[in-house]
């Protein structure tokens, strides 16, 4: 199918989860602006994945778990159903489904952006697959930039990364008011997570399901996990460092309950230069599409008419030592990001299986890191390897 002049085709991977149902929401909102070619996911809800293809006719559809069979019958079912029996998209099955997709070329071509909305290090072959391809990466899979480093900067051409995270879109958007030698600094906020405020003792007893009860944000298990520990705004940190070229020392983060305060610049004569909107994924997930041109009517403004207040507080190292340590792991660079990365996952995992405390969660991936040796060279394979050094690593820790 030949793309309307000026549609752009978009690739969704990980279409099922959090970031991949807001973007076919986006993707609803403007059809004269974007127009789906292809889907992948984990597999963990086929019967999700059928409705999605047969909604937006997608091309060409991947299950990193899964049959083709089942899935073929089941977008046959959905097809029926909508009175669209002749739509049968191209299939793929396996571990590299994603990467896959995110190559994929229809009768047109590649795609003009691909979305890369799959959580976790997996996200990383994908990643370099979608560069490859020549189009624009929509990036929401902030640890595949991050495990990656210098690999996936190296495989990206000027401007074909553009972030999804809504601090780094907020960035971005705020990088256009001056030129890259009147940078002075970048702002990460922060909410705090569901635990700002307490102490590192306080900490200690806190369980899984006060940890997933994030107070503004609606995602997954690891990433709200990481919320909660701050891994995740460590992470976000590397991530800037690595998307804006800022060194680290001039990246700060500062927590903001209210999360509309996405993130700030601060210019070299003082000024600051902040991005507002109420706590909504479909506005950076829309610029990412988009970009440097915003969609109409992606989300709501704020709401001038009523009374409000945003308050800003510093960050307590102390009871939240997760952003220097993965400050810390960026300074040293190489594979130990990754080994950060995935000692953390691991410690998640174990925590919800409720064999570690809370606490336990950074701590082992500071143990971790401390062994780690590094790599005299980045490729995915010395990637891997590090990652599962790093988890064979963690559960030997946590085993004990």
């Amino acid at each position: 199918m030949q793309s309307p002049a000026g549609q752009r085709s978009v690739i969704i991977l990980g279409s099922t989860g959090s970031i991949g149902r807001q973007a076919i929401d986006v993707v609803d909102g403007a059809p004269h602006r974007f127009r789906v070619t292809a889907l992948s996911a984990g597999g963990g809800n086929l019967g999700q994945l059928a409705l999605q293809a047969v909604h937006t006719r997608a091309e060409a559809v991947g299950i990193a778990e899964g049959s083709v069979d089942e899935l073929r019958g089941l977008i046959a079912s959905a097809s029926a159903a909508e009175g669209a029996a002749d739509y049968a998209p191209e299939l793929f099955a396996g571990p590299d489904a994603s990467t896959r997709i995110a190559a994929w070329r229809g009768p047109t071509g590649p795609a003009d952006v691909v979305l890369n909305g799959i959580t976790g290090s997996i996200g990383l072959a994908p990643t370099l697959a979608a560069l490859a391809s020549g189009a624009t990466l929509a990036l929401a899979n902030k640890e595949s930039l991050i495990v990656g480093g210098t690999l996936v900067k190296g495989a990206a051409a000027p401007g074909q990364i553009v972030p999804v995270d809504s601090e780094h879109s907020a960035i971005a958007q705020c990088l256009r008011a001056g030129r890259a030698d009147e940078v002075d600094r970048l702002i990460l906020t922060a909410s705090g997570g569901p635990f700002r405020g307490r102490s590192r003792a306080e900490l200690a007893g806190v369980t899984p399901q006060e940890a997933l009860n994030h107070p503004t944000w609606d995602m997954g298990k690891v990433v709200t996990t990481n919320s909660a520990t701050l891994v995740n705004k460590g992470l976000e940190l590397i991530e800037a460092h690595l998307l804006f070229d800022v060194p680290l020392e001039a990246i700060d983060v500062v927590v903001h309950p209210q999360s509309v305060v996405h993130s700030m610049v601060q210019f070299t004569d003082g000024s600051i230069i902040a991005q507002a909107s109420p706590p909504d994924m479909r506005l950076p997930i829309a610029l990412g599409l988009g970009w440097p041109d915003r969609v109409a009517h992606a989300a709501e403004p704020c709401d001038w008419s009523r009374a409000t207040a945003w308050t800003f507080e510093p960050l307590d190292a102390r009871a939240f030592p997760a952003v220097d340590l993965a400050k810390d792991a960026a300074k040293q660079g190489s594979t130990y990001p990754a080994v950060f990365n995935a000692a953390n996952e691991e410690a998640v995992e174990a925590f919800h299986a409720r064999r570690i405390g809370f606490l336990d969660i950074v701590d082992t991936v500071e143990a971790v890191l401390g062994e780690h040796g590094g790599s005299s060279e980045m490729s995915v394979d010395t990637v891997l390897a590090a990652e599962e050094w790093a988890r064979k690593r963690a559960h030997e820790r946590l085993a004990s």
